[in-house]
């Protein structure tokens, strides 16, 4: 008899996700979680029904450039499917973007929003890039717009009418590199009211969008100032924008990327002249946790077909699932991911008071370190939970057609995106050393400690403020080091401040859980807790003479 192995397949991608709802549960107001629960639900069946289907096709087809029409006209033309298309349609009538600011959650508004997203991304073929860039534009508008920016730009980038739904692109990336923006050679001349831009974009995701936020430096001045340009004038040409190519990438096929040259492009400064690296970071805020809120419904979305596969697939006379082996390695991704989703929506919950003016000293300072670190932790484990995913499914994982191999090559970008992991480090290095984040993230997860009273979670709450003093140790011996033997160790420093951190997370949870009688928060507390949380030797030149021994980039000791 022939034999067909059954495929993979997912339900309800919010019924079938306990991790998420006892999440809302936990931080909700009951009134709340009854009101918006339907609406999740609806959404989490759409996401299965409509959006995937879209997904696949935008994938398998990628946008095109045309450069020139049958006469001869430049007229860079990026030719979308029209799958791509009602998935942008989506994100408006769902209220991806909108549901954040029209604060109908009051300070819940953003926990709303980031349960919607995560249902949303999975399924969307990375259409949440342009989401992102588009949530971190209105944000820059709402803080530091002129009054016809908000009138036009952040109304359509709020819009749920897709015929007047905008998204915005973010033009950061020059040749001469993308984290340090210090390089920027886009320059900004003067003329009459506005300003036109000169210059070469390397990177610009989200090329379709109807605006974008940019650097560049005003002619005469040192600092970078940031811009708001709209690509299209009223006739819907290019506004002295040419599109070298697009970019060929690992992964996010369906999302185009393009090079572009700016030539006296129509511009209007944003905020004040030569703030344009501080006016940023706000945008910087927004897109590096929407980067995290991918990363986790990637893991999501993962584990959750390797999960029914198992339940299928039969290996040496049974479904692999009863191999012990096998059971364990799916448990231990899914603790993984438990962790990062505690993580993630918790900033989304500090995010929403912080902009409601809700926030405490204490929670301010804390979110300042926790985006660096959120964004950082969640990106390295999302790839390396896709890579196992991809693996669970032996061949089967590494052919195209299955659509599983895009789960990992997209995966890969969000380690890259916002911020690449060593950028990230030194951030919040630079949030500890220079904005004195440190006591208020320490305070705060002494704070949460304080509340893990259940007899059960004694012995792992001990673990845990071990580490805590295992970290204020190491910044008491900080002051005798160089800034690069502190740099040389920041990301060690911050994996284990992601991982303490997180182990006061998984504890609250695992508290409330008992008090609901679910044990399962303290089920996976306990194997979270298998691992060590924090441990960095501080090592000063000659270690890194030793480094550029075994990398050959120096003299051989």
């Amino acid at each position: 008899m022939d034999f067909y192995q059954v495929p993979p397949s997912i339900g309800n991608q919010y019924s079938e996700d306990h991790i998420l709802q006892s999440i809302l549960k936990r931080h909700l107001p009951a009134n709340i979680f009854a009101e918006i629960e339907p609406e999740l639900k609806k959404f989490g069946e759409r996401v299965v029904k409509e959006m995937e289907p879209l997904a696949q096709e935008a994938e398998a087809n990628p946008p095109i450039h045309v450069p020139y029409d049958p006469w001869g006209k430049r007229v860079d033309e990026i030719k979308t499917t029209k799958a791509w298309d009602r998935l942008h349609e989506i994100a408006s009538e769902e209220g991806i973007v909108a549901t954040g600011y029209e604060r109908k959650s009051g300070e819940y508004s953003r926990l709303h929003q980031f349960a919607k997203l995560y249902l949303y991304h999975p399924s969307s073929a990375i259409y949440s890039c342009p989401l992102a860039m588009t949530d971190g534009a209105a944000r820059v508008i709402e803080l530091f717009g002129s009054p016809e920016m908000k009138k036009k730009a952040y109304a359509n980038l709020l819009s749920r009418d897709p015929k007047t739904f905008w998204t915005s692109g973010q033009w950061m990336t020059e040749r001469t590199g993308g984290s340090d923006v210090s390089g920027t050679s886009t320059v900004a001349k003067k003329v009459g009211d506005h300003y036109e831009l000169h210059g070469v974009k390397w990177f610009t995701s989200a090329t379709t969008s109807q605006m974008a936020m940019t650097l560049a430096r005003i002619e005469g001045e040192e600092k970078l100032s940031m811009f708001y340009v709209e690509l299209r004038n009223a006739k819907g040409e290019l506004q002295n924008i040419r599109i070298n190519r697009l970019k060929d990438k690992l992964g996010t096929k369906a999302l185009p990327t393009a090079e572009l040259t700016l030539e006296g492009t129509p511009a209007v400064l944003v905020g004040e002249s030569g703030k344009g690296v501080k006016t940023i970071a706000t945008l910087f805020n927004i897109t590096r946790l929407y980067n995290a809120c991918c990363s986790v419904g990637y893991m999501h979305r993962g584990i959750a077909l390797s999960l029914d596969y198992a339940k299928k697939r039969k290996a040496f006379g049974k479904f692999i699932i009863d191999h012990g082996l096998h059971l364990e390695t799916m448990a231990d991704l899914h603790v993984r991911f438990e962790a990062c989703m505690q993580m993630t929506f918790h900033a989304a919950v500090l995010l929403g008071k912080e902009e409601m003016g809700k926030a405490t000293e204490i929670e301010s300072g804390t979110l300042r370190l926790l985006i660096p670190l959120v964004k950082l932790f969640t990106a390295k484990e999302g790839v390396a939970i896709s890579s196992e995913v991809i693996e669970s499914f032996g061949g089967a994982g590494y052919v195209e057609d299955t659509g599983l191999p895009q789960i990992l090559r997209n995966a890969q970008v969000l380690a890259i995106w916002e911020g690449t992991t060593n950028v990230l480090s030194l951030d919040a290095l630079r949030a500890i050393k220079k904005e004195n984040a440190a006591p208020a993230f320490l305070k705060d997860i002494e704070m949460r400690l304080g509340q893990v009273k259940h007899p059960e979670l004694q012995g792992m709450k001990e673990k845990t403020l071990k580490a805590l003093g295992d970290i204020q140790k190491v910044f008491v011996n900080a002051a005798k080091l160089t800034e690069e033997d502190l740099n040389t160790k920041a990301r060690s420093l911050a994996m284990g401040l992601s991982r303490t951190y997180n182990s006061s997370l998984m504890l609250e949870h695992a508290e409330w859980g008992l008090s609901q009688n679910d044990s399962s928060g303290a089920i996976s507390a306990k194997r979270w807790f298998e691992q060590e949380l924090f441990h960095l030797e501080l090592a000063g030149e000659e270690r890194r003479n030793d480094s550029r021994t075994i990398l050959r980039t120096g003299p051989v000791r």
